[in-house]
């Protein structure tokens, strides 16, 4: 019988057809497709265990693929794998920008001990957090600010974002590589802090944030840095 509507209906019954459109829609999409929106592509949506099972299957089709699908945190998208990026690289001959170590530190400190205020990255780093690394994480979109905390002055609160996640290839930020536990509650009461700091560059270093963790590796002031102690805002 034809739809007197003529609308596209799905063809339910077909997995494989349905499989063939998912695959379609995350090729085209040029960025990660939530699972719940691929669902929506069909009427009625299908059901989240199917929209899983049916990406997994795909992902297994592509694993003998030079391209693969993987989960990260906004949905699901096709990426070149590891050992074909430096072709791919040649496409975009621009080189990567390269952030410096005081960036590269802050985001760390962000990163494991979110959600934290600038106050509390100038007491792990022991160097006032200039405006201009805070603006650089944002206009990557790497941070974001998620809230106040409740002191005096209300000092902005920042977190990463899913882009940060998602340029890592990540899910979540439980995902992150193993640092050395950095107590939260104690932030004001480590005098090691600083050298912890310095190792997150290394655990977040990436081709595809072009990280340099030898960059800018002088002291505060050649960083065009003042000590924590010039500025340090009291919470």
């Amino acid at each position: 019988m034809s739809n007197p509507n003529n609308e596209i209906e799905s063809p339910m019954s077909d997995l494989h057809e349905i499989k063939s459109v998912l695959e379609a829609a995350l090729l085209v999409a040029g960025e990660p497709v939530p699972a719940t929106q691929l669902a929506k592509l069909f009427d009625p949506p299908l059901d989240a265990d199917t929209v899983r099972r049916l990406l997994d299957e795909l992902a297994q089709d592509w694993s003998s693929r030079k391209v693969e699908l993987v989960q990260v945190a906004s949905g699901w998208r096709f990426q070149g794998r590891r050992d074909v990026q430096p072709y791919l690289d040649r496409l975009t001959p621009e080189k990567p920008p390269r952030y410096s170590r005081a960036v590269m530190e802050t985001l760390a400190i962000i990163a494991y001990q979110q959600p934290v205020t600038r106050g509390d990255i100038e007491a792990i780093r022991g160097v006032a957090v200039s405006t201009n690394v805070i603006k650089t994480l944002e206009d990557r979109q790497w941070i974001e600010a998620v809230g106040h905390r409740e002191t005096p002055g209300r000092p902005a609160l920042y977190a990463t974002t899913k882009t940060f996640l998602d340029d890592l290839g990540l899910t979540s930020v439980a995902e992150l590589p193993p640092l050395a536990e950095l107590d939260s509650s104690h932030l004001l009461e480590m005098p090691d802090a600083p050298n912890k700091a310095a190792e997150a560059p290394r655990a977040l270093a990436s081709p595809i944030l072009g990280s340099d963790p030898t960059a800018e590796s002088g002291d505060a002031t050649d960083r065009g840095e003042p000590a924590a102690a010039e500025t340090q805002t009291i919470h």
